[in-house]
């Protein structure tokens, strides 16, 4: 995994929140009059970028900025009028909050050049390194064997870029070092754009690879316009290290090339990366990787996954729909999210949304439920002597045997497909309902150790998908997120067992003696006391019953929507009864009227009445 911590955009944000933080420190050092006075300046330059700016999403974003500012700044301007300390404080506060980004990039135009500390570019990276490899363990996403950071190879990249200025395929500008693309075009055995080749020349998409400080000088130290950055000499307020062309950083497009090829060497099988940077980004990398081991192939396979979306619209800030993983495993887990991304094909858009989610919150109870169901019917194997285990072999049995047989076939047929986990989930989906049925009409004579194969099947796949944590080859979901779900079912078990056998006994005496009040008993066990402790316990007929370790959350949710459900119902029951009430007093209201005025209302059907009521015309 490659890792960039030398970036634009990195260099400009760190360097703008080290100028903000000094900015708010001072401000407690300045006279209110100083503060409105740097409010003018702030709003001024502000508005100026948000006039320049053609992006319609950011323009959106700028605009609700500027309007949040401005009312701050009212705010303040109020407040200070006020003469109220604490109401001056508060404004004041709120003021530095929603402006932060206008006052940073103001104070960065100002004083950005006087930042010269390399320690203030790497913090910010560092950071947001640790936050994503913290998403990634509580997304269940294994760690990479190795991780490299740009900062930390920068001789590497050095090296790297030499090798393509001794190919004749760089050259140095300016202290720059630039990618001559025309050149590496007229090659015999190269082209350039491979993976997008309608985008040569994309002038707009180039200058968005070349990075947000690169100035309108650089343009001519360029012999083409299609060329792209391999090194680029410093300017005040940005890192730098030591090269042959003098004081300078690494471009965007020659980090991962430099990276990825000091570990897998001149070629490798598998790149992947976001459907967004297979230009100009990936082709760059391609063009300079071939021009420096004198190869035409460098990746023999991309794999660009698709977009995100949220709730059919495109993840921005602007539009408030933005959602950070932590936020997201706020609302469902860890699995139910993965079970998402694997309904869906990886090379197709996400939409991420309730009704996504709610997919996959339904697909997860539906396995989960069918674990639960066969370590139950099955737990009497792990106690009972071999031999035992060993059922008659029937055509059910052999059928239920070939649609597992079958579905292994799919399922890896699935996945050389392009990594197909969508049909693999349907093809899972299909064994589970044919062992529901098989289950369902076998009642007395199950064949315990097939659906304990196909459980364990179905499970382990899960595994390497990395729905399921923890060690292979148990069955189902971990009890309560452990990792030692098996361990905990070995040792809790008996004793749930224990206390189920002896209520299950208990509650058929009362039925026989009609003793309600221990029913009642042994039902509040069922529905209170158990869940409480993950335990979901459920009545069969025939005086059987059925002990499932199940997360705590779960069956107090479980247990919630029961209680909503059974108030809904009471609710419409009553609802009933009220309105059978209001019908039977209507007609017993009805039934009170006088027969003479019994038809005076019925306008529509009688045009006229006589003084007595007696006689009538028809319309």
């Amino acid at each position: 995994m490659n890792i960039t911590d030398i970036d634009d955009k990195i260099i400009k944000r760190a360097r703008q929140n080290y100028l903000y933080e000094q900015y708010v420190s001072d401000v407690k050092c300045k006279s209110l009059e100083d503060i409105l006075n740097d409010q003018n300046y702030v709003i001024t330059a502000f508005k100026s970028t948000c006039e320049k700016n053609t992006d319609p999403d950011k323009k959106v974003m700028l605009d609700k900025m500027l309007q949040k500012m401005t009312t701050a700044v009212e705010n303040l301007t109020k407040a200070v009028q006020s003469g109220n300390n604490e109401t001056i404080e508060l404004a004041k506060k709120i003021y530095l909050t929603e402006a932060k980004d206008p006052i940073a990039d103001w104070i960065d135009k100002q004083k950005g050049a006087e930042v010269t500390e390399n320690s203030i570019f790497e913090s910010l990276p560092r950071y947001w390194e640790d936050e994503f490899h913290k998403d990634m363990t509580a997304l269940n996403i294994l760690s990479p064997d190795v991780l490299t950071r740009v900062s930390e190879y920068v001789p590497q990249i050095v090296k790297f870029i030499q090798k393509i200025i001794a190919n004749g395929l760089a050259y140095e500008s300016n202290g720059s070092v630039y990618f001559a693309v025309n050149d590496f075009d007229k090659r015999d055995k190269h082209h350039y754009a491979k993976l997008v080749p309608e985008a040569f020349g994309d002038s707009k998409a180039l200058q968005e690879g070349e990075g947000d400080l690169t100035g309108d000088e650089k343009l001519t130290e360029k012999k083409s316009a299609n060329d792209f950055a391999l090194w680029k000499s410093s300017k005040a307020g940005e890192p730098w290290w030591d090269s042959p062309w003098g004081k300078g950083r690494p471009g965007w497009h020659i980090e991962c090339s430099a990276m990825a090829s000091d570990i897998f060497g001149d070629m490798f099988d598998i790149h992947t990366g976001g459907v967004d940077l297979k230009f100009p980004h990936h082709d760059n990398e391609l063009a300079q990787s071939e021009a420096a081991f004198g190869n035409p192939e460098w990746v023999k396979y991309f794999l660009h996954t698709g977009h995100l979306t949220i709730a059919g619209c495109k993840m921005s800030k602007s539009l408030k729909n933005f959602i950070t993983i932590q936020q997201a495993l706020q609302k469902n887990t860890a699995s139910q999210l993965r079970l998402a991304f694997l309904l869906h094909s990886w090379k197709d858009t996400l939409d991420y949304s309730e009704n996504t989610m709610e997919m996959s919150v339904q697909y997860e109870k539906f396995l989960n439920e069918f674990f639960l169901n066969v370590k139950d019917l099955t737990r009497h194997i792990l106690t009972e002597k071999p031999f035992k285990h060993f059922d008659i072999w029937r055509e059910q049995e052999t059928q239920l045997q070939e649609k597992y047989n079958s579905s292994r076939k799919q399922v890896h047929e699935a996945l050389c497909d392009n990594v197909d986990t969508r049909t693999a989930l349907e093809t899972f989906r299909d064994l589970v309902s044919a062992s529901n049925i098989y289950i369902r009409d076998n009642k007395d004579s199950l064949n315990s150790l097939l659906l304990r194969k196909i459980a364990s099947y179905i499970t382990d796949m899960l595994n390497i998908f990395g729905v399921i944590n923890g060690p292979r080859g148990g069955i189902g979901f971990p009890v309560g997120g452990s990792n030692d779900c098996s361990d905990v079912e070995k040792t809790v078990l008996p004793y749930v067992s224990a206390l189920a056998e002896f209520r299950n006994l208990v509650r058929e005496q009362a039925k026989l003696l009609k003793a309600t009040d221990i029913l009642k008993l042994c039902d509040e066990i069922r529905d209170e006391t158990l869940p409480n402790l993950g335990v979901r316990l459920e009545d069969k007929d025939g005086g059987a019953f059925a002990v499932k370790l199940v997360d705590k959350e779960t069956l107090l949710k479980e247990k919630e929507a029961k209680k909503l459900a059974e108030q809904e119902k009471a609710a419409e029951k009553e609802r009933k009864k009220a309105a059978a009430a209001a019908q039977a007093a209507a007609k017993e209201a009805q039934k009170k009227i006088d027969p003479k005025k019994m038809f005076l209302g019925e306008t529509d059907k009688y045009s006229a009445f006589d003084e007595n009521v007696s006689f009538l015309w028809l319309k």
